[in-house]
């Protein structure tokens, strides 16, 4: 209930429009049993073959009643289908606010599939938070009042024994079909979840199953999977089937009840005989209301159980704080690392440890190293996706944890190894970078990255996750969204790793030569391919997390230390003839 009821918070500026839906469906339903209680009473009048004046107050019910039910219930459902849009709207908009800031690092730990259930699936099932969670319970209290004061004209006994049934069918029956329910509807979500981590497994990795000869066993693993979901699914339906018989039993017991105490003051004239028929056919009219109640106390678990999920994401704690007063973007964009470590959680080694080197604004440096060596975790410090854990970062005159993250992530342009195109035509993809750019800024984007054959092709589909293209060619759409974006800082992050040997020294020639406003921009560069090393101005060697070497091309061949040892192995040339051929 907990979660429920930090939904229920969420959700707090509908809460009058919540109200008026469901004083809609009270409406709805009352003028369901005011047109048959109007009918009953016109048919137990008129058997007494009275005057047709005497008669004139049923018709007009009937008529009020039976216009009224259908006008009321078309707005009921106008307004709670709007009312449940614009909770499943801010619903997704506080989730997307809150897991935003725990990108990529507290996301880490989750599969892609297991988040995509929570973003859709989870969030899908909170529709039924207000249409068959709260709302049912307040329209059949309302209901359950309506008809105690309906009753009560007549006899206080009628409203406690009508009472003591809509009590059976509002918490017996819930009750009953909860219990006989419990844990469903969190086996399903995990199931699903399953499922879908599992399809998408399948999806992206078919190449590999099939290389492996291991498509007819993961196959067969989504048909377990898929089974296993259709029987609780058929489990839970059995159950909600049953729901409409047991109320059915109820309404019909208080009949026979309401009847064994009605027929002795019928008898003694207390009660009019005329509303015998009127009595009954409310009562059995009243349990309309009490219909839903079953199927929420099941909807009831099944959005617990989707608040817990979206709730265990939504309160980690961000790897980043946000100052609350940031500094401005410094207008230096020099680089500065000075005495930092960093160990990413579970593990126990440090992928950088104790590091220091300063960039100046508008140099060229290439940082290289074995794999693992901790270049990549230097992108993702100075972008703050994770804060060292010992030492500090500043840019310009100002320590980054003062600056605003996302100013950060717009000064500082990354193309890093892997992209990612959405399922959207080139031109939108590229607009990412910067919407208001036109066509003719997008063209020389596209011919500086090396795809001068796109320039005629902006509005063709990318395809899902960019499938469309080669994967040099969404390396190159990346470059050209940073070349776009117009950065004082670029880091580039194996870039050119799966373009050609020509088109990738082409495109770094362009990377380069770029130049802002007032100056030359600065690049970082990490790459495990020794391609045209002497074109940067330094070269950092990382090793186990700390920097073995820095200096020029010429100078680092010069030592023969690790770096001299990866150009000699990646060019084949024995050291003797490093300095000869640097």
């Amino acid at each position: 209930m907990r979660e429920i009821i930090r939904l229920l918070r969420i959700v707090r500026p509908y809460y009058w429009w919540m109200l008026f839906a469901a004083f809609l469906g009270f409406a709805t339903i009352g003028s369901g049993i005011g047109l048959l209680i109007s009918s009953a009473y016109i048919l137990a009048k008129a058997a007494l073959h009275p005057s047709f004046q005497e008669l004139q107050l049923g018709i007009a019910g009937v008529r009020l009643f039976g216009v009224a039910r259908g006008v009321l219930r078309y707005i009921e459902r106008l307004v709670s289908h709007n009312t449940t849009f614009k909770i499943l709207s801010r619903l997704r908009v506080w989730f997307y606010k809150s897991v935003e800031p725990l990108a990529p690092a507290r996301l880490l730990q989750y599969k892609s599939g297991d988040l995509l259930q929570r973003i859709t699936g989870d969030i899908d099932t909170l529709e039924n938070l207000y249409a068959r969670v709260v709302a049912p319970p307040l329209t059949a209290v309302m209901i359950s009042v309506l008809l105690w004061v309906f009753m009560g004209s007549f006899s206080i006994t009628f409203s406690i024994v009508l009472f003591c049934f809509h009590a059976a069918a509002a918490a017996g029956i819930p009750f009953l079909t909860g219990y006989l329910n419990r844990g469903t509807a969190s086996q399903i979500s995990a199931t699903q979840t399953e499922l879908q981590t599992k399809t998408l497994d399948c999806i992206q990795g078919i190449g590999d199953l099939m290389l492996f000869n291991r498509l007819d066993e993961h196959v067969k693993t989504l048909h377990a999977l898929k089974s296993r979901e259709l029987k609780l699914q058929r489990k839970q339906a059995l159950i909600q089937r049953s729901h409409e018989s047991l109320t059915g039993l109820l309404m019909n017991a208080a009949v026979f009840a309401l009847l064994w105490v009605l027929a002795p003051q019928v008898s003694t004239g207390a009660v009019n005989g005329v509303y015998t028929a009127v009595i009954i056919i409310a009562v059995m009219a009243s349990f309309e209301a009490f219909l839903p109640l079953p199927d929420a106390v099941q909807h009831l678990e099944a959005n617990a159980t989707a608040g817990k999920r979206l709730f265990e994401i939504v309160d980690a704690q961000p790897a980043v704080t946000v100052p609350e007063s940031p500094e401005p973007f410094p207008e230096s964009h020099s680089i500065r690392f000075q005495n930092v470590s960093f160990s990413y959680p579970g593990t126990y080694s440090a992928a950088l440890s104790n590091i220091s080197f300063t960039v100046a604004e508008g140099e060229k440096i290439a940082i290289v190293g074995p794999s693992g060596a901790g270049k990549s975790t230097i992108t993702s410090l100075l972008l703050r996706f994770w804060e060292p854990l010992q030492g500090s970062i500043s840019i310009g005159d100002r320590n980054i944890d003062r600056l605003d993250p996302e100013a950060i992530r717009t000064n500082i342009g990354l193309v890093s190894q892997k992209t990612y195109l959405f399922g959207e035509t080139i031109r939108k993809n590229l607009l990412l970078a910067k919407p208001d750019a036109s066509d003719g800024e997008l063209k020389d984007a596209l011919k500086s990255a090396g795809l001068e054959s796109f320039a005629a092709r902006l509005d063709q589909w990318a395809g899902q996750h960019g499938m469309n293209l080669s994967g040099g060619e969404r390396q190159r759409m990346a470059i050209a969204r940073v070349l776009l974006q117009d950065t004082p800082v670029i880091i580039l992050d194996e870039a050119t790793a799966n373009l050609d040997i020509i088109t990738g020294k082409s495109v770094m020639q362009q990377l380069l030569k770029l130049r802002g406003k007032e100056q030359a921009k600065t690049l970082l560069v990490i790459t495990h391919r020794l391609k045209d090393m002497a074109q940067f101005d330094r070269i950092l060697v990382l090793d186990n997390g700390e920097i073995r070497e820095q200096g020029s091309h010429h100078d680092l061949l010069k030592n023969g230390g690790l770096y001299a040892s990866m150009w000699s192995l990646q060019h084949r040339i024995s050291p003797p003839e490093l300095i000869n051929n640097s």
